[in-house]
This record gives structure tokens, sequence and C-alpha cells, in this order.
């Protein structure tokens, strides 16, 4: 499997060598760090729709899991293509700002391009505004990628993609389900139980409330 991308990855590279040291140390912090913060995106919006409908519940505890799911995809496809990283296989390339992965550890597609666009995607099903935040933040993670020499372009390109579409079909196909078990949870008499799938919408306790009262 080849692409004619060799020299826009070289230009990439080259370019990443002539930038201040600053730069490059902040791009290969980003590279890896850039899943913690998706991480913690998830987890700010499990905590908030846990006072959401159950639906919005269900997408929320959907978004990590959708992730897990494109990421395995992407493991499967890259035992598939087994292409070499461009770090060994590009002639005439700088060398790569990051370490090399060893012979085994495959270039198509891209793990972390994959984890970010699937990230995007989900946080975005949760909550449509927060777009304007995960895509940027997953396309500079995926070119972080290509920058600290690890990935060609094709590659990062082709892990957006799949993390996107897969993500978004798993989060569609389970979104049912999910809301069902929501529901369920909220129902439940273990207090861990209902901590954890949250209490539901705060209005729905207090129109009952002040219904109660105008009929008293």
């Amino acid at each position: 499997m080849t692409f004619e991308d060799d020299e826009l990855y070289r230009d990439i590279t080259g370019f990443a060598q002539d930038t201040p040291t600053w730069v490059q140390h902040a791009v290969e912090v980003w590279t890896e760090a850039g899943i913690l913060l998706f991480g913690a995106l998830f987890v700010a919006a499990w905590w908030r729709a846990r006072r959401g409908s159950p639906r919005a519940f269900a997408i929320a505890a959907l978004a990590p899991v959708a992730t897990a799911v494109a990421y395995v995809c992407s493991e499967l496809l890259k035992s598939g293509f087994t292409q070499d990283r461009p770090c060994r296989a590009v002639a005439g390339a700088v060398p790569s700002l990051a370490e090399c992965p060893p012979t085994g550890d495959w270039s198509f597609p891209s793990n972390h391009a994959t984890i970010a666009g699937a990230s995007a995607v989900t946080l975005a099903l949760v909550r449509r505004a927060v777009i304007w935040l995960t895509a940027p933040l997953a396309l500079l993670m995926a070119f972080s990628r290509v920058f600290v020499g690890v990935h060609y372009p094709h590659d990062v390109a082709a892990g957006l993609l799949l993390g996107a579409l897969v993500a978004a079909a798993a989060v569609r196909l389970g979104t049912g389900p999910v809301t069902r078990l929501a529901e369920a949870m909220r129902a439940s008499s273990a207090p861990a139980v209902r901590w954890l799938s949250g209490p539901g919408p705060a209005a729905a306790p207090v129109t009952a409330y002040v219904a109660s009262h105008r009929r008293g």
C-alpha cells in the first residue's frame, strides 16, 4: 500500500525542525496530552448529563465507549495494512522529533487521529456547540503526529475519518438500549447506581412540587 505524500511528509517534518525548541516540545507534549484532555471532556460530559434526560445521559455514557470501539477498529486495520512508519521509510526526511516506534508498530491508520476524530464527534453529539472546541483540538492532534515525524499525512486523515464514522455509528446504534438502561439505573434501589446515572432533570420534581401546592 503506497500513497503519494512522501514529499508532504518531508515538508512538514522539515518545517518542524526549523521551529523554535519550545514549539517542538509543546507539540511533543500535546501529541500525547491531547488524549488526556479528551478524557477529561468525557468526564465533564458525563457529569453534566447526570442531570439531563435519560437519552442525553446515554449519549454521554456511550461517547468514550464508541471512541474505544473506533480505536479497536484502527488497530485491526493496522494489522491488515502493515505499513511501516515514515520515520524509517521516507528517504531524505529529517530525523523525527519523537522516537520512531519499533518495527511492528504500524503506521496506517493513526490511532491518535482515530481517537481524536471519534472524541470530537461523540462529544459534539452530547452537546452540539462543543464541536467548535473539539474539531480544532482533533485536527491539531492529528497534525501533531505528522509534525513529530511518526505518521504520514494520509495516516492521520484516514484516522480522523475512521474515528468519526465508527464512533458516530456506534452512538447511533447504542442510544436506544443505553437510554433504557439509564432509565432503569435511575429507578434502581442501589444508591451507587443512582449516583452514577444521576438524578435526571432538576425541573421535574420542582414542577411536581408547584403543581401539588396549586392543587392544595
